[in-house]
């Protein structure tokens, strides 16, 4: 007999979209080859979350971790996200989605920045779908940004209220899933704290590969898991 799915569609999903350097290398392509078919993923993944019924989307798109990676990739990646950032922000607003992104501002490009303010802006009363981009993202630093703020306010002591109400985007509900893609089985300093309590699932798919189908198959995995918190 089939199981009965238990879980509804997910509110929130994260994912890891890992494998872009493989699936470049595997065809002999530059790294950045791989970064430009992965942007066309997550166009094919975005409308997959909203067909689904999925209200809310983090993609980890540019970690803290990544700055020690070639100079030529950065570039060539903070180019991408400008297109992307430009492009998206066109059809943001036919398809009502609002535009979040999460993590340290400092280090980036002006020009990334600029175009960061821009969107957010512009995306700010869209309110059929979130998607939010965490970008130079560190889970360690946010918990960190956490705190610190919380000192600044004289708290001597801290509730994990206290922290999750000072997360870069304390608005947004925890994942119910997590998707990482090409085989790795690991967080990767990646949401630490809100995924507490998230259901994860890891395909060897790479990431410029992913598609609708994969991504179903990950909302069928969600369904069948008993999510008790802690409980019976």
């Amino acid at each position: 007999m089939s199981q009965t799915p238990v879980n509804p569609v997910p509110q929130h999903i994260a994912i890891i979209m890992d494998g872009n350097g493989r699936w470049a290398q595997e065809r002999c392509l530059p790294r950045l080859a791989g970064h430009n078919a992965g942007a066309k993923a997550v166009e094919r993944t975005l409308k997959a979350a909203q067909k689904a019924g999925v209200k809310i989307l983090t993609l980890y798109a540019f970690s803290t971790e990544n700055w020690t990676r070639p100079a030529d990739e950065i570039d060539g990646l903070f180019k991408l996200l400008e297109q992307t950032l430009s492009r998206y922000t066109k059809e943001a607003e036919k398809y009502g989605i609002r535009l979040l992104v999460s993590g340290a501002k400092e280090p980036l490009p002006p020009a990334i920045l600029k175009q960061i303010d821009q969107a957010v802006s512009a995306t700010a009363e869209n309110t059929q779908f979130i998607l939010n981009l965490a970008l130079n993202y560190g889970a360690r630093q946010e918990i960190v940004h956490a705190v610190n703020a919380l000192l600044q306010e004289g708290k001597k002591e801290i509730q994990p209220s206290d922290i999750s109400q000072h997360l870069y985007q304390p608005s947004l509900p925890d994942p119910e899933l997590i998707i990482r893609t090409s085989g790795e089985e690991r967080l990767s300093n990646f949401l630490l704290w809100q995924a507490a309590y998230s259901e994860f699932y890891f395909t060897p798919v790479l990431w410029p590969d992913f598609d609708e189908a994969e991504f179903e198959k990950a909302l069928s995995a969600y369904r069948t898991r008993k999510r008790r918190f802690g409980g019976l």
